[in-house]
This record gives structure tokens, sequence and C-alpha cells, in this order.
């Protein structure tokens, strides 16, 4: 049984059909081949392709940039001389780190994901990304500030060495996000939703989980009745707050860690456009906007402008507003949300952008995305524990976003499985044989 709190399946992953494009306000890209993701998208025969738009397109202080390497942008843009310097210091420190970070998150043979994930979370994991670069004028302050917020965690509050970790993604040195799933992410969870049926229960909020001697307990509100259900195994695939709350007699250094997690919150908003001719970002699928109300704008039609021989009308774009950009927002009307964006994103992209916009919605999550703070390295260790009946999953245990939250799934369900069929031994007649026979 899966008990869902909301009305839909998915959680931080929300797309919706709109013909052949689709409008989204979550999650966006996947790890690729030989991952946790992969694994589960073929399991469940959803398909899933490398998004051909560029990934760091690049608008800031009146000049749009797409091609070149990144680490020519700086140079490119309209500042001061005083934040050149500021700029080209701080990129300095920053490449000096991916470096180092690549050696860290590269696979070792013979280790545990466990070993390896323990290893990312000590890289520079004592000082904020801010302290890292040091103070900065606005502009190269600005540059910085897109790349690393897209953590849900301002420059102040994510360690140095998760902050590094964000540019080697940029850089492309990173762990492989880069796939788009064809027909928008809730496909892959609706899919998910639909072979399991009716084993999932829609607006089902858990108020509690309390172990037995040879059991579980969970209880829940649905439809205004409060229930009840035992099972040999949980799994809390839900977040490290609601895992504290609802976990009510887990051991109490796994409560405390899992309260000591951080979350920063996103604000989405979601555009379905008309036009009918080529646009001069159609070959583009990421846009970083510093200084703009989102950090990031994203291309979501990029797929299918891979895809086709004659260009259809239409297109879908996401701007994407994490971090202290989200707060900003958080308490704004939908009303007001999308103006703002919209406003931003016709600046952005220009050519009557505005005008084409036929449909646009907002979404919003107060507790959005986990970001690694100084410090974090320390309770990964007791995260990981759990107990005897009860599994932990999700993206809060790891460091690669989607994939974190697949990989422990995957494990915590192992653990379930290991379980289950140990207790089956364990009742199973044996035929004990005499000496001799």
């Amino acid at each position: 049984m899966v008990l869902e709190s909301e009305n839909r399946v998915g959680g931080r992953i929300r797309s919706e059909r709109r013909g052949a494009y689709w409008l989204n306000w979550g999650g966006h890209v996947f790890a690729g081949e030989g991952s946790s993701t992969d694994a589960l998208l073929n399991e469940v025969g959803v398909t899933a392709v490398q998004i051909p738009g560029s990934l760091q397109a690049l608008s800031m202080n009146g000049t749009f940039i797409k091609k070149g390497h990144i680490a020519t942008y700086p140079f490119r843009i309209p500042m001061s001389l005083a934040s050149r310097i500021d700029t080209f210091r701080a990129g300095l420190k920053v490449v000096a780190g991916v470096g180092k970070y690549t050696g860290v998150v590269r696979k070792r043979s013979g280790e545990s994901g466990a070993q390896r994930q323990q290893r990312i979370y000590d890289f520079e994991n004592e000082t904020s990304f801010q302290d890292f670069v040091g103070d900065l004028s606005e502009d190269a302050a600005a540059l910085f500030k897109t790349t690393v917020t897209r953590s849900a965690g301002d420059m102040d509050q994510i360690s140095a060495g998760a902050g590094i970790g964000y540019f080697s993604l940029v850089l492309g040195f990173g762990q492989g996000l880069s796939r788009g799933i064809v027909g928008g992410p809730s496909t892959l969870t609706e899919s998910i939703a639909a072979a399991l049926g009716d084993r999932v229960q829609l607006d089902a909020t858990v108020q509690e989980v309390v172990h037995k001697k040879d059991s579980v307990v969970v209880r829940y509100h649905q439809g205004g009745i409060s229930r009840e259900v035992e099972a040999r195994a949980v799994v809390l695939a839900t977040t490290a707050d609601v895992s504290n709350r609802i976990g009510v007699d887990l051991p109490a250094e796994l409560r405390d860690a899992l309260g000591q997690i951080k979350y920063g919150p996103h604000v989405s908003t979601a555009f379905l456009t008309d036009e009918i001719t080529a646009r001069p970002w159609d070959d583009i699928y990421a846009i970083a906007a510093p200084k703009r109300s989102f950090a990031i704008a994203l291309n979501q039609a990029s797929i299918v402008r891979g895809t086709e021989s004659v260009r259809k009308p239409g297109g879908s774009f996401m701007t994407f507003s994490p971090a202290s950009l989200g707060r900003a927002l958080l308490e704004k009307s939908d009303e007001e949300v999308i103006a703002t964006h919209l406003a931003d994103l016709d600046a952005v992209l220009g050519h009557g952008f505005a005008d084409s916009v036929v449909e646009a919605q907002t979404d919003r999550w107060t507790v959005a995305s986990p970001y690694c703070f100084p410090g974090r390295a320390k309770i990964q260790s007791t995260l990981m524990r759990g107990t005897d009946r009860v599994f932990l999953a999700g993206d809060y245990l790891g460091t690669l976003y989607t994939e974190s939250s697949i990989t422990t799934g995957f494990s915590a369900a192992q653990e379930a499985a290991s379980l289950l069929a140990t207790e089956r031994q364990s009742t199973t007649p044996h035929l004990r044989l005499a000496a001799g026979s």
C-alpha cells in the first residue's frame, strides 16, 4: 500500500500535458545511462532522451549569450572592472575546487555507494560557499548566486563543497543530469501509479508510524476518517521533516538527524505559447538569469524541437525561483508571481514572447529541496541506519537529487524484501535428516 497525502502522486515532480508540449513546475532533468534513474525508467517503460538544447545560455545586464565556453562569459558581459576582477579571482578558486571535486565524486573500485556518498558530503563541508569565495561586488555575486541557489540554499547557507558541486555540473564535469522525460516528468510518476492501481491511496495523511514487536502500525486520516494499517515493513519516502514528525518512536539520534536537515523553497511558473514561427531560443534548454526574479528559465519544448523536421507551432517555458528568490514570492498571489515572472522572461527573451503566452500557472513549495549546509556530513551515517522495520528513502539522503531519491528507494525496497523473505523462511517447516540418511 502507498499512502499519499496529496490528491496526486509525484510530490515535487509535477507536469501536465498540453498536446505535443507540457507545462512543468518541478524536477526537470534526470540522470543518464547506468544510473538508478535509468533502471527505473526501463522498468516502468518510460522514455527519456538527452536534452538537445544548450544548457549554458546566460542573460545579464542586457546581454544574451548562448555560445562559447562558459569561462569566457564574465568577459563578455557588461560589468565594471572591479566586478571582472572579483569574478576572475573567485572563479579561479571555484575551478580549482571543481578539479578536486571531480576526483572526490569518481567511483572507486570495491567501495559501497554509502562510502562514496559520505566522501562527497565530507568535501569542503566545514565552511559556507560565501566564505569560500569571499566578499564580491554585486555583479560578481549575482553570477555565482544564480548557479549556487539552484540548491534552494543561498551562498551563505550552502556548504563550499556543495556549491563547488553545482559548478561541476555547469562546467560539464558533473553527474550527467541532462536527460528529459518525453511527455514531461509526471509521465514517470503517473506510470508507476497506474501500475500500482488501487494500492495507491490518495488524500491519505499519515499521523504516526509506531513499532510493535513484529510489525509496524501506520495511523492515517482519509476522507475524514481515522484509519490504521499494520505492516511488517514500512518505507518512509517522505521529506525529512515529515519522517521526523510521523516516526514517533524512531531512535532519538535518528530523529535528531532528521530534524537537522534544511530545506529551501521553490516557486515555479509554467508558460504555454502559441507562436507559429521559429524563435531564437529553439536550440536552447537552460538560460541562467542573474539579477532577475528567477534564477533560470527552462525551455520545456526543447525535446520536441530536437525531434521535429518541421518546426511545430507553440512552445512551453518554465521559470524557477529557488532560495531567497523563492522566499520573496511565497506570500504573493499567483497572479503577482505570474506577472513578475512573465515580465522578466519577456525581458530576457524578447521577440514578442509575452504576446505569445496563452496559458500560465504557478506552483510553490515551501519545503522543496534539501541543501547541504556546513556540518551536514556529520549526520550522514546516522541517517543511513533506519530501523529493523522502518526504512528511509529520499533526496535528503544524498547529493544527487532525484537520483538519490530513486537509489535510496531501491535500497529501502531491497531491505524490506529481504526482511519479508527471512520471515517467510523462518515459518517454513524444515525436514531434519538423521545422521547417515
